[in-house]
C-alpha cells in the first residue's frame, strides 16, 4: 500500500491491520511520533491525518491510506509553534512533546486565535508527566499572537 507521509508517497508492504504509529516509526523510520499508552489517552503519538489531530497507535495503517499524514518530522522547523516552544522553553524530559505541537498546530490551524478554554479543551487529552503545562499554553498562545 502507499502511504502519504510529509507529503511524499511511501510503501509500505507490511500488514494493513498495524497500527499507523509502529509503521511510522518502525518501517519509515520517523521515530518523532513517540509511544506512550497505546490506547489514545496520552497524546503522545498525534499525528495529523488530512490536517486534523489523530493518535497514531490506534489509526490501522489500511486506514490512514489516501489521508495525507504529517508527521512532527514534516513540520517546518520555522513553524511559528516551534520558534515558540523555544522562546518559552517548553520540554523538560521532551518525550511528549511532538504529540504536544501536533495537537497545538491542528488547534491553530482550526482556530488561529483560541481563546484559553479553546486550548485547554484541545489540548487536554496531551499528557506531560515532566508538568510543563503552563510553558505549554504560553507558548501556543504566544504562536496565535494572543498572549
Amino acid at each position: 500500500m502507499k502511504l502519504n507521509v510529509n507529503g511524499e508517497d511511501r510503501d509500505f508492504d507490511g500488514d494493513p491491520n498495524m497500527p499507523l504509529l509502529w509503521v511510522l516509526r518502525d518501517h519509515l523510520n520517523l521515530s518523532g511520533t513517540k509511544f506512550g499508552c497505546g490506547i489514545a489517552q496520552c497524546g503522545a503519538c498525534t499525528v495529523h491525518l488530512d490536517g486534523k489531530a489523530a493518535r497514531s497507535c490506534s489509526v490501522l495503517a489500511a486506514e490512514a491510506q489516501g489521508m495525507k499524514i504529517t508527521t512532527i518530522e514534516g513540520v517546518n522547523a520555522g513553524h511559528r509553534l516551534l520558534v515558540a516552544w523555544v522562546k518559552h522553553d517548553v520540554p523538560q524530559c521532551g518525550y511528549c512533546q511532538s504529540g504536544q505541537i501536533m495537537q497545538a498546530a491542528a488547534l491553530l490551524d482550526e482556530k488561529p486565535k483560541p481563546t484559553d478554554a479553546d486550548i485547554d479543551a484541545a489540548m487536554s487529552g496531551n499528557i506531560c508527566r515532566c508538568g510543563t503545562y503552563r510553558r505549554i499554553k504560553a507558548a501556543i498562545k504566544d504562536a496565535a499572537g494572543v498572549a
